[in-house]
């Protein structure tokens, strides 16, 4: 039961990081109204951080720029990979990166420090549940 709560804390809150970010990208290239989106797909996606939360407590003794960039490479391999799978059961990808640094279209590479913040702030939400005085 533990796994599924934090499945379902983890998928939710990607969901609100997302649409803010995509909402600040927005007003950024100029669109005042900062829409911002997502996709119900991503819900489960983001979920799978739970399973970050073995490796996390592994490689704490590492640097934050070894953890960072462990992140970062799992990351992109779950993005390309849920790419992967999404265009072949909905034969076709929700989302496709234009940029010169997209592999396929599923990942970019522009998104690097962004994967590699986002790995590191997983860590700080990891901490934050597991101190709470209930079990989530």
């Amino acid at each position: 039961m533990r796994i599924f709560k934090r499945f379902l804390i983890y998928g939710i809150i990607g969901l609100v990081l997302e649409v803010i970010f995509t909402g600040l990208t927005s007003l950024l290239n100029g669109d005042l109204s900062m829409r911002g989106f997502t996709f119900l797909v991503m819900m489960p996606i983001y979920g799978l951080s739970v399973f970050l939360e073995h490796l996390h407590n592994r490689i704490r003794p590492f640097p934050w720029w070894v953890r960072g960039l462990m992140y970062l490479i799992i990351i992109l391999m779950i993005e390309y990979a849920s790419a992967v799978i999404l265009a072949c059961v909905l034969g076709d990808c929700p989302w496709h990166y234009t940029d010169k640094l997209n592999v396929s279209e599923y990942i970019s590479f522009r998104m690097a420090p962004v994967w590699f913040i986002a790995g590191l702030g997983f860590e700080f939400l990891h901490d934050f549940l597991d101190e709470l005085p209930f079990e989530i």
